[in-house]
């Protein structure tokens, strides 16, 4: 539904003038507030002068247009003149005239709420813009244009001293808003800069402690590769000696000194064991690890695995070690770290498993090109909150069970970094009391990676 309020002939050049001014009056009777009263008057008027200046004339009209429950305001800018050429490149503010053609369009489409506009060569221009109605507004009724249209409002002349007046005005509370906004924005830029020194100093600070932390780690491998080599000669002369005693090369050993021989050398097989971690982590984060990739079967490599850890089981106890060996599947990559994560898995898995079974599978992932190798137990499980610890360096979570199994918690951080030196990646899952599934994931064929260097493996 349309309610026409007005029409304004444009002729000369004072009927610009009363463009704007019965503009201003409408959008006032619609409920607008001054600064829309002032966006919509000076819309009109610099459409309703390029209506004068390039087509010598034609009209505006007023109207409220009903949009479902709102309502708009909306004016139609017509005219019988050339139409006008280039509209793509006017709308587009690419336009150069000296005349100021163009400039009049953009404003009026950036300062209304909707821009229409029809050209067409010889036939003339017509462009309506519209503006919704604001929601506290009273609503405009044909009863209520009645009303206005016997006001004087609607029906004063134009007064050009007038109508520059109120420009002025106008003008002068738009330089007011404009130095408020431009005293907030060099406040704004000042806390800006102030933020910004912050910012910088900040970043320096958090560069010099990467730089502290860069130096601290290369240290700490330094320190574990020299520390992991000073460790294994005396071991390794712990040992030999035990084992020497063991064989009854220095004599015959009673029932309590061939005991304590025993543990003699079950601790320095521990403690040989941990230094080897300690060795291989430092090698891994120097980069001095060179993976040697070849093809193997993974059911050949399941059963040396097997034939490998089931000394680790302790007589009578209730756990089963199960290996579900695959058929006819093959990789190209490094078996022997494949192995070594494979092998801290499982170790795990005895430690904290008092019943039950451990069982090693190998799955194909088609769609990643990978295998995924996973150990299955039915040992005590991890809470949630504690799963990313444990592949963490040092990273141990307290257990019923934890007196009893000895470790330093690197075997876990030795998996994942083996695991991402092979391209692949581990995880794990986990309910307390039910037990775990650790995986590795890695790619049925090694590719280096651009820019990998390994050095020769040696100890």
């Amino acid at each position: 539904m349309s309610l026409r309020i007005v029409t304004v002939n444009i002729a000369a050049e004072v009927d610009v003038v009363n463009a704007r001014q019965r503009a201003r009056d409408v959008a006032r009777m619609c409920g607008f507030g001054v600064q829309d009263q002032v966006r919509i008057a000076t819309s009109v008027s610099e459409l309703a002068r390029n209506v004068f200046n390039y087509a010598g004339g034609g009209r505006v009209e007023f109207s409220v247009e009903q949009a479902g429950a709102a309502q708009l305001l909306q004016v139609r800018i017509e005219d019988r003149g050339p139409g006008i050429p280039h509209l793509d490149v006017v709308l587009s503010g690419r336009y150069q005239s000296q005349t100021g053609m163009g400039l009049g369009i953009l404003g009026a489409r950036r300062l209304m709420d909707r821009f229409d506009i029809d050209t067409a060569p010889g036939q003339g221009t017509s462009i309506v813009i519209q503006k919704l109605l604001p929601p506290e507004a009273r609503r405009i009724t044909s009863a209520t244009l009645g009303e206005l249209a016997t006001t004087r409002a609607l029906s004063a002349p134009p007064d050009m001293l007038d109508e520059l007046r109120q420009q002025n005005q106008e003008l002068l509370g738009a330089l007011d808003e404009l130095k408020v906004r431009q005293e907030e924005l060099i406040q704004l830029t000042r806390e800006l800069e102030d933020t910004n020194r912050g910012v910088v100093a900040l970043y320096a600070e958090l560069d010099e402690k990467a730089e502290h932390l860069r130096r601290a780690d290369e240290m700490k491998s330094r320190f574990l590769s020299n520390m992991s080599h000073e460790f294994r000669t005396p071991l390794s002369s712990i040992r030999a000696l035990a084992t020497l005693l063991l064989n009854r090369v220095d004599g015959e050993l009673t029932g309590e000194q061939e005991k304590q021989v025993n543990f003699i050398l079950q601790g320095s097989l521990s403690l040989n064991e941990m230094v080897n971690d300690l060795l291989d982590i430092a090698k891994i984060e120097a980069g001095k690890v060179d993976v040697r990739a070849d093809e193997f079967d993974v059911a050949e490599m399941f059963r040396a695995l097997r034939g490998m850890l089931r000394p680790l089981l302790d007589e009578g106890a209730p756990v089963a070690l199960v290996f579900d060996e695959p058929a006819g599947m093959t990789m190209h990559t490094d078996e022997g770290k494949l192995s070594q994560i494979l092998r801290n898995f499982v170790s795990n898995a005895l430690k904290f498993t008092e019943a039950g079974e451990i069982v090693v599978r190998a799955e194909a992932l088609p769609g990643e090109q990978s295998i995924r190798f996973s150990v299955s137990d039915t040992g005590v499980g991890i809470s949630s909150e504690h799963l990313q610890i444990i592949f963490e360096e040092f990273g141990q979570v307290a257990n019923h069970l934890q007196a009893k199994a000895k470790g330093t918690g690197l075997g876990l951080s030795l998996c994942r970094n083996l695991a991402t030196l092979l391209n692949g990646r581990v995880d794990v899952e986990s309910t307390p009391g039910k037990g775990s599934v650790f995986y590795a994931i890695v790619p049925v064929v090694y590719t280096a990676r651009q820019g990998d260097q390994f050095a020769p493996d040696s100890n």
